[in-house]
């Protein structure tokens, strides 16, 4: 093989690491934060290569709502089931993160069939960019430092909060206080980098869910779903996985999920046995997070991603998202419901 040949491998191999990165980031950040941290980077690297921006940065976001199902705290409609369910942070690495690697395996060979019409390449711009020294894009190696160091202790209190005595919640505002003081950054600073658009959409949104859920739109649904399985757990499981994607892709997971969880509390209570009250739990969770891949608005990385891409000249459209979306949502969904029926179900 040739040299090009090898750094063209190399280069490509770097952007797939790029992707599953997102996937395994996502589970320990947030989805949030990761896209804000991986999407300029991933921007960078396409146009050394002169590659297509959208395709990689969609392929990221999915990875980013697939990987951040496997955490309590790698996507918001897990806190706040973990939250309501008193579930811990082991509790959902036991019950979540062995189907999201089996997902991630899944989307990253789906994804060289979806977006196989990106991978294409420049001899001259593969070999400009694999003699990039890494090294220059760190401007402050201390605050690098820093920030590893911070989160690398809040993570460790994410593993041991249920002896420590704290909430998931308390564990992140303190780590973010704490990062903010020893940062030498101005809070002013800080909030410049906020994205203001992104919660001025949120607010919007959530105001209209609250109207849903006020003339009780929301809870009709959720109660005429939990009627329609009755006291079939297997049925309320899977109403719970496949129900939960449509509504999660129309209003965003994190709406949906604030509005339905006291539904499925409900349901749980009436099921009786710690097993399956977990297990409809998980199931709910891996149906939101997962249907957060469906549309643009399905999930708040969804949001973001589109902003950084439109703030950097490239327009990712709704149905661009969603023909791509729509398939990342049905396989993955289908396979957490085999993973749910043979875990709770046909191996117990």
């Amino acid at each position: 093989m040739s040299v090009t040949a090898w750094l063209t491998v190399a280069v490509f191999t770097a952007v797939y690491v790029l992707t599953v990165a997102t996937g395994f980031l996502s589970a320990w950040l947030d989805n949030v934060t990761t896209v804000l941290l991986i999407a300029p980077a991933t921007i960078l690297v396409c146009r050394r290569l002169g590659l297509p921006v959208v395709p990689y940065l969609i392929a990221e976001v999915m990875a980013c709502n697939i990987g951040g199902a496997a955490t309590l705290i790698g996507d918001p409609p897990n806190i706040m089931i973990g939250s309501r369910a008193d579930l811990s942070f082991n509790d959902s690495l036991i019950h979540m993160t062995p189907v999201v690697i089996v997902l991630m395996i899944v989307f990253v060979l789906m994804s060289r069939v979806m977006f196989r019409k990106a991978f294409r390449y420049d001899p001259e711009r593969a070999t400009s960019v694999m003699e990039l020294n890494p090294r220059e894009a760190i401007e402050d190696v201390r605050l690098l430092i820093v920030s590893g160091v911070v989160i690398t202790a809040v993570m460790t209190c994410f593993v041991l909060h249920t002896w420590l005595g704290l909430e998931p919640s308390v564990v992140a505002i303190s780590g973010g206080l704490l990062l903010l003081g020893v940062s030498r950054l101005t809070p002013g600073d800080v909030v410049k980098d906020v994205e203001w658009e992104t919660l001025a959409f949120f607010t919007g949104l959530f105001v209209m869910v609250g109207a849903m859920v006020q003339t009780g739109v929301i809870g009709d649904l959720g109660e005429a779903a939990a009627d329609a399985t009755g006291s079939n757990l297997l049925g309320t499981a899977m109403a719970l996985d496949v129900g939960s994607v449509v509504p999660s892709a129309a209003i965003d997971n994190i709406p949906f999920v604030a509005s339905v969880s006291p539904i499925v509390a409900e349901t749980v209570a009436s099921s009786g046995g710690a097993e399956e009250a977990g297990m409809l739990w998980w199931t709910f969770a891996l149906g939101a997070d997962l249907g957060g891949n469906a549309t643009i608005i399905a999930s708040s990385a969804n949001v973001v991603v589109i902003g950084i891409a439109e703030r950097e000249g490239y327009h990712i459209s709704f149905w661009q998202f969603s023909r791509y979306g729509l398939i990342v949502t049905a396989v993955p969904v289908a396979v957490s419901g085999a993973y749910v029926w043979l875990r709770y179900f046909a191996l117990v």
